[in-house]
Parts: structure tokens; sequence; C-alpha cells
């Protein structure tokens, strides 16, 4: 699969996942909303939180596979795929809800999966509603939205995330790099951009003591951000429980990595590790005014009914190893971290 469809893939994975599209499409999201703001808020919450964290912590690897810096005109350039993988305890979620009750699937599960989880209709509980709006009441019942089960789905339970990556030696040691992807259409009615910027400066050269020894040192500080717009208004023209004239789906993960990097080259092979910390950021939100009509005909009207972000920061450490080959590389690391990860990557290198 080429990294542009892969990275379609897994946009398409957030997007639509929270906008809960499975076999029942646009019905579900206008359910979503009847539940009221708050339950939507919180239904939304953790069903995506694993996914959005996942992609904030994965867009923080693969940024560097040696402590060496190009020298002045020097280059690198590398294609990387990173594996985040998801714990099992992120496969499902329990909330608390002021309108909704949770009902057991027929298996007897009470707690709904996350996007990672199970897609079994055995093990989907639902739920059930009831409260009063703007003097209406309202009642209903809905199943949860169902997980992609990613062992199903690409054959582990991990997500991956494709790079394309360019590094530029400039002066004094150091790199600039920068990272892309060209902008991505989801479905008919999205679009999705990636861009990263990073910097690599080699900090063994200002200590008189280590300058000379065998090994590269250096210090590293990238930002990597994804934002994704969806017209809500286009997908959801068709339904009859939500009308919306300027609805639209806004998601932006961005995620900062700074980390110290050491490694030792041996013939061909290089070794090397880093020490460092992620600040990792995610917002979704469905923005507009929303007209909700529930099954009996009752009808309210809301702004802006779901926001909400949530963050994976954390220390991260890495070890790996790169094979160079004249111009061509190969690498792969693995990074423990909150999602842990495992990168792989080939390129070229003009140093």
């Amino acid at each position: 699969m080429k990294s542009n469809s892969l990275l379609k893939y897994i946009l398409t994975i957030v997007i639509t996942g929270c906008l809960c599209f499975d076999t029942k499409g646009q019905e579900r999201f206008g359910e979503l909303l009847e539940s009221g703001t708050e339950d939507a808020n919180a239904l939304v919450s953790g069903y995506l939180s694993p996914a959005l964290e996942a992609v904030s912590v994965g867009l923080g690897s693969g940024w560097v596979n040696t402590a060496k810096t190009n020298k002045s005109a020097g280059f690198d350039l590398t294609i990387t795929a990173n594996a985040i993988f998801i714990p099992d305890d992120e496969l499902f979620y329990s909330g608390t809800y002021q309108n909704l009750t949770t009902n057991p699937s027929s298996s007897g599960i009470t707690s709904a999966p996350t996007i990672f989880g199970t897609d079994n209709p055995e093990d989907i509980p639902s739920y059930t509603y009831s409260y009063e709006e703007e003097g209406q009441q309202f009642d209903g019942s809905f199943d949860a939205p169902e997980g992609i089960n990613l062992k199903d789905e690409i054959g582990i339970q991990a997500v991956p995330i494709p790079m394309a990556q360019l590094g530029i030696g400039i002066i004094k040691n150091t790199d600039i790099k920068i990272r892309w992807s060209p902008t991505v259409d989801i479905g008919d009615n999205g679009e999705a951009k990636l861009i990263g910027f990073g910097i690599m400066h080699d900090i063994k050269q200002h200590f008189r003591g280590i300058k000379d020894l065998p090994f590269d040192l250096s210090a590293f500080v990238g930002f990597t951000d994804v934002s994704v717009e969806y017209d809500l208004a286009a997908e959801l023209e068709d339904t009859d429980n939500v009308d919306t004239a300027n609805g639209e789906a806004i998601f932006d993960v961005n995620t900062w990595s700074i980390q110290g990097m050491i490694s030792k080259k041996f013939s061909v092979l290089t070794l090397y590790g880093g020490l460092g910390y992620n600040i990792a950021n995610a917002e979704l939100a469905m923005r507009g005014n929303y007209t909700v009509t529930d099954d009996n005909g009752n009808s309210y009207d809301e702004v802006d009914p779901v926001v909400f972000e949530t963050s994976a920061s954390g220390v991260r450490a890495t070890v790996g190893f790169m094979l160079k080959l004249a111009i061509l590389t190969l690498h792969t690391d693995y990074t423990l971290q909150k999602y842990n990860t495992l990168t792989v990557g080939v390129g070229f290198s003009v140093r």
C-alpha cells in the first residue's frame, strides 16, 4: 500500500470514527446527537481518544536514525512507517452519562468498544436515553458504534503512520528536517494535510573533553501537525434526523519531540539510541449549527455540539540500527513511550 494511501486509510478511520459512520452511516451520527450534547461528547471522547492519542504519539517517531549530522549541503531523504501498538486495555471504554443508560450486549458485555475494539455484533452494547430539552421529551435507543478490529483489518493491533522526510545539512553541524504528505482527500467531503519541521545539532563539538571520541551526540527538536477538515453539511444533506447548513468536523493533532541522540558507526552498521520527551495534543470538534429531530418528530437546535481535547505527553526512549549501503539506508528502531512504536524506513543519504 502506498504511503499516501496508508495515511488516507488512517485519517479516514479517525474522521469517520468520529462521525460514527458505520453501516448505519449518517443515522448513527443523528442518534449520537439525540442523546444530548454532554453525553455525545462523552461517547465521542471515549470512543476516539485512543486513536487521537496514538496518532499524536506516532507523529513524534521516525525523525532520526543517526546522531551524525550532514555536512553543509549534504542531505538524506527517507520514507518511514511507524507502527503504534494499541494495548488491550484501550479496546473498550466505560462512561458515566447524564441521559444514557447502558444495556449489556447479547454476550453480557457492558463496556463499549473504542475505535480499535471489536466489531462483533454480539459484543456491542446499546444505549437508551430519556431527557427533556426545550420543553420536549426525547426518548430512544441506539447501538454503540463498533470498532474496526485492527487485528482482522491489518493483521496487527497497531496503527501505521507513514512519513516522507527530507534532512539537509546547513552550517555548524546542524540539520534541518522537513516531513510532509500531499493533501489527502477523505471521501468526497474532506481533506487532510500533514507537515512537520525539525532541527538537529551536533552538541559533542561544544565539549572539549569528548569532541574527539568515536561516537556522535546530538540534540533534536521536531514539530509535526496533521489537520483535517470535513464538510458535514454535504455528508448529512440526505439524513432525516439531523440537518445542518454549515456543519464541519475539524481534527488537529500536533506533537513536539525533544530528545538527545547518540550513535556509533561500525563499517556499514550504525547503532543509535535516544532519550527525550513528547508533548502531544489533539483536538476534535464538530462545529456549526445543527437541528436534531427524533423519531417522534421532536426537534431542537445545537451549536458546536462536540468539542474535546486530549493529550499523550511523556518520556520516550529509543534504540535502533541503520545499514548504509553506498547511498542507500535501511533502518529500524523501537520506542518505549505511552504507545510503544516500531519504526522502519528506507532512504538515500549523501552526507
